[in-house]
């Protein structure tokens, strides 16, 4: 079991890009599902990537403006988001998908998009 701590958020123009970090407490397993979720005030938290080992997967939804990724060495999975629009603004999460399914959270990063 391990704890995730995000950085990386702030205020951002849009049509930027940004980099979000996620760093876990100890080894991070490569075995490990790991996705970055995001939560808006009046959404619902939703799927913005995931990854295994080195194999991303992105909803529908999500296809084009992000990547993800993941240093093992460093227990970090990182997300990059291009040509940020104002919808993206939220709070971003890391998590397991067995964390995410328990609504466990951690304090997570913000992202606000404006010019």
């Amino acid at each position: 079991q391990v704890q995730f701590v995000e950085s990386g958020g702030g205020l951002v123009q849009p049509g930027g890009s940004l980099t979000l970090a996620c760093t876990a407490s100890g080894t991070m397993n490569q075995t490990y599902d790991m996705g970055w979720y995001r939560h808006a005030p009046g959404t619902e938290r939703e799927l913005v990537a995931q990854i295994q080992s080195h194999t991303a997967y992105y909803p529908d939804s999500m296809k084009g403006r992000f990547t993800i990724s993941r240093d093992n060495a460093k227990n970090t999975v990182y997300l990059t988001i291009h040509n940020l629009r104002a919808e993206d603004t939220a709070v971003y999460y890391c998590n397991t998908p067995l964390r995410s399914l328990l609504h466990l959270w951690g304090q997570g990063t913000q992202v606000t998009v404006s010019s």
